[in-house]
This record gives structure tokens, C-alpha cells and sequence, in this order.
């Protein structure tokens, strides 16, 4: 993922999540608004009460990766907050995928 398709900003984080729609399954919470830009964005959430700081970002690498097999950034104008629960642990990467894939896949559906 490129540094330009990240919302890293809090601001840019509550502004997707005051103003997006939201779904949720055992392990994300997706929330995602329209955006003004000729390309999409993902922010990934992930909280202190999951791990420490090297789960935490091992985490936040391997939903990156899921977002660049799913997602053409250059598709669609979204803002995408992905945030991450517990249950995350719990399952192997392809669980993880297939759930966010279904996830967000359904939610773009309804907005576009």
C-alpha cells in the first residue's frame, strides 16, 4: 500500500467514522465514507487492548496486505477505517481475509 492510500490523521479517522457507514463482524468494524480524491484510502485501527506494540503492528502489516490482494486503489474515491477486534487472533490469515473480503465487499456494494 502506498503512503498516499493510508489515512494516518486522526482528524481523517473520525471524520470516515462520524460520516461513513459502518458494519462489523467478530473480527473487524468497517466504516467507510465517501471521499473527494481520484483514489481510495485505508486506515487500520488496532487497540493497545489487543497486544503490544510488535502484535499490534504485525497486525496492521498483514491487513495491509489483505487490502492490496482486495482492493484497486485507483477505483474507487472511499475513505476505508478498518478496525481491528480480538476474535483477529483467534483466526488464520486466510479466515482473516475471506472475512474482510466479505465485509467490505457487501458495504461497498450498498454505497456504490
Amino acid at each position: 500500500m502506498k503512503v498516499v492510500n493510508r489515512i494516518k490523521a486522526n482528524k481523517q479517522f473520525a471524520l470516515t467514522i462520524r460520516n461513513g457507514r459502518a458494519r462489523s463482524n467478530h473480527s473487524y468494524v468497517v466504516h467507510i465514507a465517501p471521499n473527494n480524491l481520484p483514489y481510495m484510502r485505508v486506515g487500520i485501527s488496532v487497540s493497545s487492548k489487543i497486544g503490544n506494540a510488535v502484535v499490534r503492528n504485525r497486525i496492521k502489516r498483514q491487513v495491509r496486505a489483505m487490502s492490496d490482494g482486495l482492493f484497486d486503489y485507483n477505483k474507487m474515491s472511499i475513505d476505508l477505517v478498518i478496525v481491528i477486534r480480538k476474535n483477529f487472533l483467534e483466526n488464520d490469515y486466510q479466515t482473516n481475509k475471506s472475512l474482510l473480503s466479505e465485509l467490505v465487499l457487501v458495504q461497498i456494494g450498498k454505497n456504490g
